[in-house]
C-alpha cells in the first residue's frame, strides 16, 4: 500500500471505496483528505491505565467508516461536527496536550486518516512529543493500513463489537465485521504485544480489546469473550464495558433501545471470570451519558 497515493484511490478501509479524497470526493466514511476534528482535550473517563489522574489526550476525529444506530460519538461520526485542521497545527495539539501533563496521545477514529497521521507523529515527535500514542479504533480496519502504522503507535485500542456478521449488518451496515476485525486485531498483538505499564499504571505499550455489552446480544459478547481468550494471548487486557444507553437510531430500534438490565451484566460479569480474562470490566451504573464528550 502506496501512502503516498492511497488517498486518491482510497482503500484504507475494508469498504475499498477508491474514491479520490483529494479531489474532494468522499466514500462511505464522509471525509475527504483534509482532516476533521471535534475536540482535542483531556478526558478522564478511559480506562485507569488510560485516564489516570492526569486525563488522556483525547483527539476525536470526524466521520466513521461504521454507521453504528447506537454511536454514543453519531453527532461527529455521522452527523460530522468538527472543524479542519492542518497537519501542523495537529501537531501542535499534541505538544499543548503533552504540556498538558495528558498520559498519553489518543487518536479516537482515525483510520479514514492514517497517512496523515503518521505526518503528524513525525512532526510532533521532532517538536518534542514523548509520550505514548493510542490508536483507539472501531476494530473494522485492514491488515495493510495497520501495517502502515507499524514503529509509530504504541498502544492499540480496538473495539471488537460483533461475532455475528447478521447482527453487524443490522446493527453498523457492515456484513464482514469480525472477519476483518480479528485479522487486524492479530496484526495489532503482533506489533505491540501485551500490555507494558509504567511505575504509576500508565500503559505504555500494548494492545487492550474493548468490547460493548449490547442488550438483547448477550450470546454475542459470550462469543466476543471466547474468540479472545482461545486465540490470543492470556496476557493482554479486555475491558468489557456496561456503558450502553440508547441514543439517536437506536432509540427507535426496538432490540437495543434500553439498557443492560442486571440480569444480562450479571450474565456476563460471571463468563468474564469464567474465562479468566485480564483487563476490566464496568460496573452497571446509572448515568452512562457522563462518559460522551460535550462535542
Amino acid at each position: 500500500m502506496n501512502k503516498e497515493n492511497i488517498l486518491e484511490k482510497c482503500t484504507l478501509c475494508p469498504h475499498e471505496c477508491k474514491v479520490n479524497r483529494i479531489n474532494g470526493e468522499k466514500g462511505r466514511c464522509k471525509v475527504d483528505s483534509k482532516i476533521k476534528i471535534a475536540l482535542a482535550n483531556l478526558h478522564y473517563y478511559e480506562e485507569p491505565c488510560i485516564s489516570g489522574k492526569e486525563g488522556s489526550g483525547t483527539i476525536f476525529f470526524t466521520g466513521c467508516n461504521m454507521k453504528c444506530k447506537f454511536c454514543q460519538n453519531y453527532k461527529i461520526s455521522q452527523q460530522l461536527s468538527g472543524e479542519e485542521i492542518t497537519i501542523e497545527e495537529l501537531a501542535e495539539s499534541f505538544i499543548k496536550l503533552q504540556n498538558l501533563k495528558a498520559n498519553n496521545i489518543n487518536l479516537v477514529t482515525g483510520v479514514m486518516y492514517i497517512p496523515q497521521i503518521i505526518e503528524v507523529i513525525k512532526i510532533a515527535k521532532k517538536k518534542g512529543l514523548k509520550i505514548p500514542i493510542i490508536y483507539n479504533s472501531s476494530g473494522y480496519e485492514k491488515v495493510e493500513s495497520i501495517k502502515m502504522l507499524e514503529g509509530y503507535i504504541d498502544v492499540y485500542l480496538p473495539d471488537l463489537k460483533y461475532y455475528y456478521n447478521e447482527i453487524a449488518q443490522n446493527l453498523s451496515g457492515i456484513s464482514n465485521y469480525f472477519e476483518n476485525s480479528k485479522k487486524a486485531i492479530i496484526e495489532m498483538y503482533n506489533q505491540v504485544g501485551i500490555p507494558e505499564f509504567n511505575e504509576k499504571g500508565i500503559i505504555q505499550k500494548g494492545l487492550i480489546i474493548r468490547h460493548l455489552v449490547l442488550p438483547n446480544h448477550i450470546q454475542n459478547s459470550k462469543m466476543i469473550l471466547k474468540w479472545i481468550s482461545k486465540n490470543l494471548d492470556k496476557n493482554i487486557f479486555v475491558s468489557v464495558m456496561a456503558q450502553y444507553f440508547p441514543t439517536n437510531i437506536a432509540l427507535e430500534t426496538e432490540d437495543i433501545n434500553r439498557k443492560l438490565t442486571k440480569e444480562e451484566y450479571d450474565e456476563i460479569e460471571r463468563y468474564v471470570l469464567d474465562l479468566d480474562i485480564k483487563g476490566y470490566i464496568q460496573d452497571l451504573g446509572e448515568n452512562e451519558e457522563k462518559y460522551v464528550p460535550n462535542f
